[in-house]
């Protein structure tokens, strides 16, 4: 037997072992000796089989297990967390969130999935080296509209930024150097309805002497929490959403997979399926980019009836 034949072999049997093990805890010896391997090099391998890091991929196969169990078994949200291993109602609900752009509770009431940001067959492909060298070619942008509250927007402006990297720069690029410093607070604000997300300002929505891209969080209208230093808030109606969300990526395809998404976004009509663009009710909005679920952007959109 060759050592890639090995290797697949080996991850094989430690996905099997993930899926009998949904329920219970998982570390990743357990996982490791289910392929006779050390925990290193049986990371590495599946890593490079399925593009995801062992726990990417015992999360994402408990997310979309505990999404089944809430629309088809009826449960409660918090018995669905508990069983997939999530250690709170709170926790749980923040990672479907992240994860679907849905609330658990909203899922398991709806009757059909609107809303819902990544079918089920679609978050089960995990094996993306197949596809790594014909993503231009094959790519698949997913679009849906999705409702937006009225609300207001908790932001940090810069004084002339047009996009993340010159945002980043200008404020801080934040503790672990990964995002921006009003990222790092945007983060703690447990009042926030959503994630936090970067945003292209309208013209309606800025100041002068301001720039156009910002980081920034949706909060409730009766939103009463602490503003913190160099943050502001401003009123969004309620209003629709039109998602675009590209296909998972590995790390090594960020530019390319965000550049893709981006140039798909630019030559989209929304008229052909009756709506159009509304910039003056919301900012665009960039989700933080993560590859197990694609890069995501949403832009306001109106009913042309």
């Amino acid at each position: 037997m060759n050592q890639n034949t090995e290797s697949k072999l080996a991850v094989e049997q430690m996905k099997l072992y993930i899926q009998l093990h949904l329920h219970d805890r998982l570390t990743a010896g357990d996982v490791a000796r289910a392929a006779g391997y050390s925990q290193y090099h049986a990371a590495r391998i599946f890593k490079l089989e399925t593009g995801l890091a062992p726990f990417e991929y015992i999360r994402r196969k408990r997310l979309t297990a505990s999404a089944r169990a809430l629309r088809s078994e009826k449960r409660k949200v918090i018995d669905v967390a508990l069983d997939f291993v999530f250690d709170s109602h709170e926790g749980f609900t923040r990672a479907f969130s992240n994860a679907f752009g849905i609330t658990p509770k909203k899922y398991s009431t709806i009757p059909t999935p609107e809303g819902w940001l990544i079918p089920f067959n679609y978050i089960d492909r995990i094996n993306l080296k197949t596809e790594e060298n014909t993503m231009k070619d094959t790519a698949v942008i997913f679009t849906q509209i999705i409702e937006r509250p009225a609300r207001k927007l908790l932001l940090w402006r810069s004084k002339a930024a047009n996009d993340y990297f010159a945002y980043a720069t200008e404020i801080g690029c934040g503790k672990n150097n990964d995002s921006s410093d009003a990222w790092d607070v945007l983060t703690e604000i447990k009042e926030a309805l959503y994630e936090p997300v970067g945003v292209w300002l309208p013209e309606n929505m800025r100041r002068e002497g301001t720039g156009i891209y910002a980081h920034a969080v949706e909060v409730p209208t009766n939103y009463s929490g602490v503003v913190p230093e160099n943050f502001e808030l401003i009123d969004l109606p309620a209003c629709k959403m039109i998602v675009f969300q590209g296909e998972p990526y590995l790390d090594e395809n960020f530019e390319e997979a965000v550049g893709l998404c981006m140039q798909r976004i630019g030559s989209f009509n929304p008229q052909v399926y009756g709506y159009e663009y509304a910039p003056e009710l919301a900012p665009r909005m960039q989700l933080a980019p993560e590859g197990w679920r694609g890069y995501i952007e949403m832009l306001p959109v109106r009913s042309m009836e």
